[in-house]
Protein backbone atom coordinates (compact mmCIF):
# COMPACT_ATOMS: atom_id res chain seq x y z
CA UNK A 1 0.00 0.00 0.00
CA UNK A 2 1.44 3.34 -0.64
CA UNK A 3 2.75 5.08 2.08
CA UNK A 4 0.78 8.26 1.91
CA UNK A 5 -2.34 6.43 1.58
CA UNK A 6 -1.67 4.12 4.59
CA UNK A 7 -0.83 7.46 6.87
CA UNK A 8 -4.29 8.81 5.94
CA UNK A 9 -6.39 5.64 6.81
CA UNK A 10 -4.14 5.97 9.94
CA UNK A 11 -5.36 10.13 10.71
CA UNK A 12 -8.73 9.26 9.58
CA UNK A 13 -8.98 6.50 11.99
CA UNK A 14 -7.86 8.52 14.67
CA UNK A 15 -9.62 11.45 14.22
CA UNK A 16 -13.01 9.31 14.34
CA UNK A 17 -12.25 7.20 17.19
CA UNK A 18 -11.78 10.24 19.25
CA UNK A 19 -15.37 11.58 17.83
CA UNK A 20 -16.79 7.72 18.28
CA UNK A 21 -14.84 6.31 20.83
CA UNK A 22 -14.40 3.02 18.50
CA UNK A 23 -11.59 0.56 18.72
CA UNK A 24 -8.55 1.54 16.66
CA UNK A 25 -8.06 -1.07 14.63
CA UNK A 26 -7.33 -5.00 14.22
CA UNK A 27 -4.77 -7.77 12.92
CA UNK A 28 -5.93 -11.03 11.90
CA UNK A 29 -4.97 -14.18 10.23
CA UNK A 30 -6.55 -17.35 8.70
CA UNK A 31 -6.14 -20.51 6.49
CA UNK A 32 -8.71 -21.92 4.16
CA UNK A 33 -9.91 -24.06 1.69
CA UNK A 34 -10.00 -22.45 -1.59
CA UNK A 35 -12.43 -23.72 -4.63
CA UNK A 36 -12.15 -22.67 -8.16
CA UNK A 37 -15.19 -22.78 -10.26
CA UNK A 38 -14.01 -21.59 -13.49
CA UNK A 39 -15.07 -24.05 -16.14
CA UNK A 40 -12.09 -25.99 -17.00
CA UNK A 41 -9.84 -25.19 -14.25
CA UNK A 42 -11.59 -27.02 -11.17
CA UNK A 43 -9.15 -27.34 -8.19
CA UNK A 44 -8.50 -26.76 -4.02
CA UNK A 45 -6.45 -25.22 -2.86
CA UNK A 46 -4.99 -24.06 0.97
CA UNK A 47 -4.89 -20.03 1.68
CA UNK A 48 -3.46 -18.13 4.19
CA UNK A 49 -4.92 -14.65 4.28
CA UNK A 50 -3.60 -11.60 6.59
CA UNK A 51 -6.07 -8.80 7.02
CA UNK A 52 -6.07 -5.32 8.99
CA UNK A 53 -9.14 -3.98 10.08
CA UNK A 54 -9.21 -0.16 10.35
CA UNK A 55 -12.35 0.80 12.77
CA UNK A 56 -13.40 3.87 11.46
CA UNK A 57 -16.64 4.11 13.51
CA UNK A 58 -18.39 1.40 15.58
CA UNK A 59 -20.21 -0.86 12.99
CA UNK A 60 -18.25 0.08 9.83
CA UNK A 61 -14.42 0.16 8.90
CA UNK A 62 -11.96 -0.76 5.77
CA UNK A 63 -10.23 -4.36 5.65
CA UNK A 64 -7.13 -4.61 3.84
CA UNK A 65 -6.03 -7.78 2.96
CA UNK A 66 -3.18 -9.86 1.49
CA UNK A 67 -3.39 -13.89 0.50
CA UNK A 68 -1.64 -16.12 -0.76
CA UNK A 69 -1.49 -20.31 -1.01
CA UNK A 70 -0.19 -23.37 -2.25
CA UNK A 71 -0.90 -24.31 -6.21
CA UNK A 72 -3.60 -25.39 -7.82
CA UNK A 73 -3.52 -28.33 -10.16
CA UNK A 74 -5.57 -29.24 -12.89
CA UNK A 75 -5.26 -30.34 -16.84
CA UNK A 76 -7.28 -29.88 -19.88
CA UNK A 77 -7.30 -32.18 -23.10
CA UNK A 78 -6.75 -29.84 -26.07
CA UNK A 79 -6.35 -29.84 -29.66
CA UNK A 80 -3.68 -28.06 -31.83
CA UNK A 81 -5.17 -27.32 -35.04
CA UNK A 82 -3.06 -27.10 -38.02
CA UNK A 83 -2.07 -23.70 -39.48
CA UNK A 84 -2.08 -25.09 -43.28
CA UNK A 85 -3.69 -27.34 -45.22
CA UNK A 86 -0.42 -28.92 -46.27
CA UNK A 87 0.51 -29.88 -42.70
CA UNK A 88 0.23 -33.42 -41.79
CA UNK A 89 -1.55 -34.38 -39.53
CA UNK A 90 -4.73 -31.44 -39.41
CA UNK A 91 -4.56 -31.77 -36.03
CA UNK A 92 -3.13 -33.25 -33.22
CA UNK A 93 -4.91 -34.24 -29.55
CA UNK A 94 -2.98 -33.50 -26.51
CA UNK A 95 -3.02 -32.88 -22.65
CA UNK A 96 -1.90 -29.84 -20.61
CA UNK A 97 -0.92 -30.61 -17.13
CA UNK A 98 -1.22 -26.88 -15.04
CA UNK A 99 0.06 -25.65 -12.32
CA UNK A 100 -1.83 -22.29 -10.41
CA UNK A 101 -0.45 -20.43 -7.38
CA UNK A 102 -1.93 -17.46 -6.67
CA UNK A 103 -1.57 -13.87 -5.02
CA UNK A 104 -4.37 -11.40 -3.67
CA UNK A 105 -4.61 -7.82 -2.37
CA UNK A 106 -7.86 -6.69 -1.28
CA UNK A 107 -9.57 -3.43 0.06
CA UNK A 108 -12.97 -3.93 1.55
CA UNK A 109 -15.65 -2.24 3.32
CA UNK A 110 -16.57 -4.05 6.39
CA UNK A 111 -20.03 -3.82 8.08
CA UNK A 112 -20.98 -5.19 11.40
CA UNK A 113 -24.25 -6.75 11.07
CA UNK A 114 -24.68 -7.80 14.55
CA UNK A 115 -22.88 -6.46 17.48
CA UNK A 116 -19.80 -4.64 17.22
CA UNK A 117 -15.63 -5.01 16.70
CA UNK A 118 -15.03 -5.00 20.26
CA UNK A 119 -17.80 -6.46 21.53
CA UNK A 120 -16.66 -8.85 24.65
CA UNK A 121 -20.25 -11.15 24.79
CA UNK A 122 -22.52 -13.08 22.18
CA UNK A 123 -21.34 -13.05 18.66
CA UNK A 124 -20.76 -10.78 15.80
CA UNK A 125 -22.03 -11.40 12.46
CA UNK A 126 -19.97 -9.06 9.23
CA UNK A 127 -19.75 -8.72 5.92
CA UNK A 128 -16.88 -7.07 3.50
CA UNK A 129 -17.42 -5.52 0.02
CA UNK A 130 -14.26 -4.41 -1.87
CA UNK A 131 -12.05 -5.08 -4.69
CA UNK A 132 -9.29 -6.78 -5.33
CA UNK A 133 -5.97 -7.78 -7.37
CA UNK A 134 -4.99 -10.74 -8.12
CA UNK A 135 -1.94 -11.73 -9.12
CA UNK A 136 -1.01 -15.63 -11.04
CA UNK A 137 1.62 -17.77 -12.37
CA UNK A 138 0.80 -20.43 -13.79
CA UNK A 139 3.10 -23.58 -15.16
CA UNK A 140 2.48 -25.43 -17.94
CA UNK A 141 3.82 -28.87 -19.22
CA UNK A 142 2.13 -31.10 -22.65
CA UNK A 143 2.44 -34.51 -22.79
CA UNK A 144 3.30 -34.20 -26.68
CA UNK A 145 5.89 -31.82 -27.79
CA UNK A 146 3.86 -29.94 -30.68
CA UNK A 147 5.49 -27.04 -33.72
CA UNK A 148 3.97 -23.85 -32.83
CA UNK A 149 4.83 -22.89 -36.00
CA UNK A 150 2.92 -25.34 -37.82
CA UNK A 151 -0.07 -25.83 -35.35
CA UNK A 152 -2.13 -23.26 -33.46
CA UNK A 153 -1.80 -24.21 -29.90
CA UNK A 154 -5.08 -23.74 -27.57
CA UNK A 155 -2.75 -22.93 -24.54
CA UNK A 156 0.96 -22.39 -24.36
CA UNK A 157 3.33 -24.79 -22.32
CA UNK A 158 5.34 -23.29 -19.96
CA UNK A 159 5.48 -20.80 -17.04
CA UNK A 160 3.15 -17.19 -17.76
CA UNK A 161 1.62 -14.94 -15.46
CA UNK A 162 -1.42 -12.40 -15.60
CA UNK A 163 -3.13 -10.12 -13.72
CA UNK A 164 -7.19 -9.86 -12.66
CA UNK A 165 -9.42 -7.43 -11.18
CA UNK A 166 -12.04 -8.89 -9.14
CA UNK A 167 -15.25 -8.04 -7.10
CA UNK A 168 -15.08 -9.54 -3.67
CA UNK A 169 -17.47 -10.32 -1.18
CA UNK A 170 -17.54 -12.32 2.21
CA UNK A 171 -20.14 -12.70 5.08
CA UNK A 172 -18.60 -14.10 8.69
CA UNK A 173 -19.53 -14.54 11.99
CA UNK A 174 -16.91 -14.44 15.28
CA UNK A 175 -16.93 -15.04 19.03
CA UNK A 176 -14.87 -13.48 21.95
CA UNK A 177 -12.07 -15.80 22.75
CA UNK A 178 -10.39 -14.15 25.79
CA UNK A 179 -9.55 -9.79 26.05
CA UNK A 180 -9.23 -8.54 22.48
CA UNK A 181 -8.82 -12.05 20.90
CA UNK A 182 -11.71 -13.06 18.29
CA UNK A 183 -12.36 -16.52 16.56
CA UNK A 184 -13.97 -16.43 13.05
CA UNK A 185 -15.24 -18.05 10.14
CA UNK A 186 -16.10 -16.30 6.99
CA UNK A 187 -16.81 -17.80 3.62
CA UNK A 188 -15.90 -15.69 0.74
CA UNK A 189 -16.25 -15.24 -3.11
CA UNK A 190 -14.27 -13.51 -5.73
CA UNK A 191 -15.92 -12.52 -8.75
CA UNK A 192 -13.83 -11.60 -11.79
CA UNK A 193 -14.10 -8.05 -12.84
CA UNK A 194 -11.37 -8.25 -15.87
CA UNK A 195 -10.63 -11.24 -17.95
CA UNK A 196 -7.63 -9.88 -20.23
CA UNK A 197 -6.45 -12.92 -22.35
CA UNK A 198 -3.56 -15.26 -21.29
CA UNK A 199 -2.12 -17.85 -23.67
CA UNK A 200 -1.11 -20.02 -20.69
CA UNK A 201 -4.94 -20.03 -19.66
CA UNK A 202 -7.16 -22.80 -21.26
CA UNK A 203 -10.07 -20.30 -20.98
CA UNK A 204 -9.51 -16.43 -19.86
CA UNK A 205 -13.79 -15.84 -19.41
CA UNK A 206 -14.58 -15.48 -15.81
CA UNK A 207 -11.23 -17.06 -14.55
CA UNK A 208 -10.17 -17.98 -11.92
CA UNK A 209 -13.77 -17.86 -10.42
CA UNK A 210 -13.61 -18.69 -6.47
CA UNK A 211 -14.48 -18.94 -3.37
CA UNK A 212 -13.35 -19.72 0.59
CA UNK A 213 -14.11 -20.79 3.54
CA UNK A 214 -11.64 -20.40 6.34
CA UNK A 215 -10.84 -20.32 9.87
CA UNK A 216 -8.98 -17.75 11.32
CA UNK A 217 -7.92 -14.93 14.51
CA UNK A 218 -8.43 -11.55 14.98
CA UNK A 219 -6.53 -9.02 17.98
CA UNK A 220 -8.34 -6.03 18.74
CA UNK A 221 -5.49 -3.03 19.52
Amino acid sequence: MPRPFFLFLLLLTASLRAQAQSPLFSFGSDMGLYRNFADGQHFNSIQHTLHLDFHLVQRDGIRVSFSHGSAGKFSNAVTALAKTGSTQPQQINYTNKASLKMRRLSVAWKRYLLGRPDREEGGNLYSTAGFGLLLGRITNSHDRLTDSSLYQLPVLAGEGKFKRLSFDLSLGGEIPAGPDFYIFTEARVFIPSSDYPSPYLYKNKNAPFGGLLCFGLRILF
